[in-house]
C-alpha cells in the first residue's frame, strides 16, 4: 500500500495486476488500483476533480483530467472516509501512477491533495524485458 497525507486529507492506494484481463502477445496489461481518502482534519471537505499522471514502463506520460471519481465527488466529514476501485491498462507490464485531488472545504476554499506516487508491475518476466529496452 502506498500512502501520503496533505493538507489533512490521507490518501492509501493499493494496486494490483489482472492477469486475466491482460494480453502479453497484444502488449496490453491491466491493472485495478483501490484508493481510499481520509479526512484527518476538523472540516467537511468534498472532492471535485482529479488528475491523475500515468506513466508506463517506457516512460510515455498520459494526465487523465476529471470530476470526482467513478461517478462520484464524496463529502466527507471530520473522520470520514471513501474507498472506491478503478483501472488502468497499460502498454508495458510496469508503470507508475501518481496525481492530486481537488478538494473544496466547507469555507468554499479549494485546495490539492497528493495521490502518492505509486507503481503498476505485471509479470515479472516481462517487467524485465520492458526495464532492458
Amino acid at each position: 500500500m502506498y500512502a501520503q497525507a496533505t493538507n489533512k486529507i490521507l490518501v492509501e492506494v493499493s494496486p494490483v495486476f489482472i492477469p486475466e484481463r491482460s494480453n502479453r502477445d497484444l502488449k496490453y496489461y491491466f491493472f485495478a488500483y483501490t484508493v481510499r481518502i481520509e479526512n484527518l482534519g476538523n472540516r467537511t471537505c468534498q472532492l471535485l476533480r482529479r488528475h491523475w499522471v500515468i506513466r508506463d514502463g517506457h516512460g510515455h506520460q498520459d494526465h487523465v483530467l476529471g470530476d470526482g471519481v467513478v461517478g462520484e465527488q464524496p463529502l466527507l466529514a471530520p473522520g470520514e472516509s471513501f474507498t472506491y476501485t478503478s483501472a488502468c491498462p497499460l502498454r508495458t507490464p510496469s508503470g507508475s501512477m501518481r496525481g492530486t485531488f481537488e478538494m473544496i472545504d466547507e469555507a468554499k476554499q479549494t485546495f490539492k491533495v497528493a495521490i502518492p506516487l505509486f507503481f503498476l508491475r505485471g509479470h515479472e518476466r516481462d517487467a524485465e524485458q520492458t526495464a532492458r529496452c
